[in-house]
């Protein structure tokens, strides 16, 4: 590893109730370092009793603290002060991340650290004119309509984007005045401790965030907790389904953000020099491992051999290696069953007749580090495994199509629907691609996030939205106060 890494450290105690408390067990995770695979750091392993105290400390906040009883706006100055807590040291926040899940540090710094921070401060802002009480006149007179905290919410993250996907989830929350358990992925708990630690230097009350890294069995707990009113969860969609399945049980308010197979259209009129420094980023960022990758090239027969020929070329361009040197592109995966898992996806499109036109491998020279090359298969058929799967590493498939209406098609013929963009000279015509495809969210000739708008998938890339106004209100209950006719409101 270069220099620029910085140095992490274990914890051996839980922040519930903005307090370090000690576990109920002795029970550890180890947090290995993809790159180098050695163990940087330990962290306890949350048993049952860790999580009712955690839980019970967002519930006393929740029933009888401040937290939901303040004004939007000081609500919103807390969450600044989160904000201003980490940006003292993005790059040591950035390099914690790239350590636990090989990022490279390029994306790190960016997409896993900037990003947070501007969801932080949208979500401040967002609070301070939110119509948290709004007026109408109804059919018998004068009437309230309230959004209101939702109450304690279980916020469950993958290892891909944690931090990331954690300000997905606390940001509204904290805006609408819930309460917080937040479970971080086992693999990556150390971006979540120092999160923490910025938590205790504000004015955010005990008990609003609680921290609390376990396995698969003791967060399913957490998910049925009758202490929890909401989970919101991202990870996979085989996960999701369970949680869905325990929220509707219980009557419980559920988010789920799952996987996603979207595919890129990239149109006959499009100019491929222009094209692949927009598309390659959005196709391998974190190495592949992203729900909104654009993993489906679909391509005219026009114009395959010369897509895929710019595709290789752009692809095997790409700088693998050392996650914390800012010349990497593709780190490593997080870990080393999941390297095995991408190279079993790879051994399948090789069985079902695709091409590789480049990678397949591993590295040379990358002897140390679960790495996999960056891969390109062609001759893919829409109804291949490797076109229909999701396989959360850096590979690609280019999927030929005749005409526009196919290409649709192929890019709807998924049992996902998260992401996906179309590539064209005119963008009104790619505006009426747009709304065509499935999916929800779509970029024209660029990808497909902004974190004003909501962010969410159609079909089994899951329920609910994140990002926007939209994602405050899913961590609201709305509330109609019918008032008499002759009802004057106090000055």
């Amino acid at each position: 590893m270069s220099d620029q890494s910085f140095t992490v450290k274990s914890y051996d105690r839980f922040f519930i109730a903005n307090e370090w408390c000690v576990p109920s067990s002795t029970a550890t995770f180890d947090v290995i370092n993809p790159a180098t695979e050695k163990i940087i750091a330990t962290v306890p392993a949350a048993q049952h009793a860790d999580i009712d105290i955690a839980v019970m400390a967002a519930r006393e906040a929740f029933d009888h603290g401040p937290w939901p009883r303040m004004s939007a706006s000081d609500r919103a100055d807390c969450i600044k002060e989160l904000s201003a807590a980490l940006q003292r040291d993005i790059p040591g926040m950035a390099s914690i991340i790239s350590q636990e899940m090989g990022c490279p540090i390029t994306f790190s710094t960016a997409g896993q650290t900037f990003a947070p921070i501007m969801v932080l401060e949208y979500y401040a802002d967002l609070a301070k004119n939110f119509p948290f009480e709004e007026d109408r006149q109804g059919m018998m007179g004068p009437v309230k309509v309230r959004q209101e905290a939702l109450g304690v919410v279980a916020a469950i993250t993958p290892w891909n984007v944690p931090l990331f996907t954690a300000m997905l989830k606390l940001a509204p929350a904290l805006a609408a005045g819930c309460t917080i358990v937040l479970k971080p992925a086992q693999e990556t708990p150390l971006d979540a401790y120092a999160l923490a630690e910025a938590l205790a230097t504000t004015s955010i009350p005990p008990g609003v965030v609680n921290i609390v890294p376990a396995e698969r069995d003791v967060s399913q707990y957490l998910v049925s907790h009758p202490g929890v009113d909401k989970v919101s969860f991202t990870g996979s969609t085989a996960a999701g389904r369970k949680i869905g399945a325990i929220c509707g049980e219980q009557i419980k308010r559920c988010t789920l953000e799952l996987g996603g197979k979207s595919a890129a259209i990239i149109l006959d009129d499009s100019d491929l020099d222009a094209v692949m420094p927009k598309l390659l980023p959005g196709a391998m960022m974190n190495t592949g491992q992203a729900c909104i990758a654009q993993t489906r090239i679909l391509a005219s027969h026009a114009r395959y051999e010369e897509t895929v020929e710019a595709l290789v070329a752009a692809v095997s361009a790409q700088n693998v290696g050392d996650p914390s040197n800012e010349a990497c592109d593709i780190g490593p995966l997080f870990a080393s069953h999941h390297r095995e898992r991408v190279e079993e996806y790879i051994a399948i499109g090789r069985e079902e007749g695709a091409t590789i036109a480049t990678g397949g491998g591993r590295p040379e020279g990358l002897d140390k580090g679960w790495y996999v090359e960056p891969t390109v298969f062609t001759n893919v058929d829409n109804n291949m495994r490797i076109a229909q799967e999701e396989i959360f590493g850096p590979v690609i498939v280019v999927i030929p199509y005749k005409d526009e209406a196919e290409a649709v098609a192929i890019a709807n013929d998924s049992s996902f629907g998260l992401s996906g963009s179309v590539w064209c000279g005119d963008a009104e015509r790619g505006l009426d691609i747009a709304r065509e495809v499935r999916t929800g969210t779509y970029g024209v000739n660029g990808q497909s996030m902004d974190f004003h708008s909501p962010f969410g998938g159609f079909k089994q890339s899951g329920i609910g939205r994140e990002l926007g106004p939209e994602g405050l209100n899913a961590f609201c209950e709305y509330k109609t106060i019918t008032l008499p006719a002759d009802y004057k409101p106090q000055d």
